[in-house]
């Protein structure tokens, strides 16, 4: 067993085995050590839930599975009673779809600051490239050298820069980047104690923005946010996405003006009702 948890790290997921054991795997290569997993769990069936038992009983991590019934796409609320559910002060924020690179939580750990929250991203592999990546090409960490990506499919992208951007590189990438350092719900991290002290997600919102949203009230806190989007990688797994509906969308787009306009910095829809 390893020293006691000094990072939490939130993973969605749902109904999705083959992509949260793959990224589980991903959490087993990280040269930090003293962290925890916490698998938010919107209501996954019995064999996730056996998956995550077994997982569980032979990895050295410390691994926390929230659960709760399957009650439609409930992302938001999942996310909260997992947040509530991390024993660490720091928390890290990403997806059962994403790999981690080996050094992505000690990017997360060294580049932490005391009021502010870290914004990074993912680069997103076609669907083929998503189910041809094994294993040994994880715990290689094979499956992040940009040769080998392209050699297995990965289309040419001016993108792809992200992915070996050495550090110098990256610094200098993460101060000119036009992309707004928002809270991204598959690659972002932040002190506890801001999170709950906005509340957290809303959960009147599903799918679209819930994330930037939170981000949004963070800011208004008086949190700033810090871009690491070139040097905390992940690669997303590709998937369908049955949850995806415009109705969602605009109503998430509604209560996002509200938060901005108004300068929200709370929810009265979140952690604490």
């Amino acid at each position: 067993m390893t020293n006691a948890p000094i990072i939490s790290v939130v993973i969605s997921t749902y109904n999705s085995i083959e992509w949260l054991q793959k990224t589980l795997w991903s959490y087993e290569q990280q040269v930090f050590r003293p962290f925890e997993i916490v698998i938010a769990d919107d209501g996954s069936q019995q064999e996730t839930i056996d998956f995550i038992n077994n997982y569980k009983s032979w990895s050295d991590r410390p691994i926390i599975h929230v659960w709760h019934e399957d009650k439609g796409f409930q992302k938001s609320a999942i996310l909260n009673k997992a947040l509530l559910a991390c024993t660490t002060d720091y928390v890290v924020m990403s997806d059962g779809d994403c790999l981690a690179r080996e050094d992505f939580i000690q990017v997360h750990y060294e580049r932490r600051r005391k009021g502010c929250f870290l914004s990074g991203g993912y680069y997103k592999l076609p669907l083929e490239l998503s189910q041809k990546i094994t294993r040994e090409d994880i715990l290689t960490q094979k499956c992040f050298d940009l040769a080998w990506l392209k050699k297995n499919g990965l289309p040419e992208s001016y993108k792809t820069q992200k992915l070996n951007s050495g550090f110098v590189k990256a610094k200098i990438m993460e101060k000119i980047t036009p992309t707004n350092a928002s809270w991204n719900g598959h690659n972002s991290s932040g002190w506890k104690k801001d999170l709950l002290a906005v509340n957290g997600f809303d959960e009147r919102m599903q799918y679209g923005g819930q994330d930037r949203e939170l981000g949004e009230r963070l800011f208004n806190y008086g949190i700033k946010s810090i871009q690491i989007r070139y040097s905390a990688i992940c690669l997303h797994l590709d998937h369908a996405r049955g949850y995806k509906n415009q109705e969602s969308i605009d109503k998430n787009k509604a209560i996002r003006k509200k938060t901005r306009t108004e300068k929200l910095n709370y929810t009265p829809y979140g952690i604490v009702k």
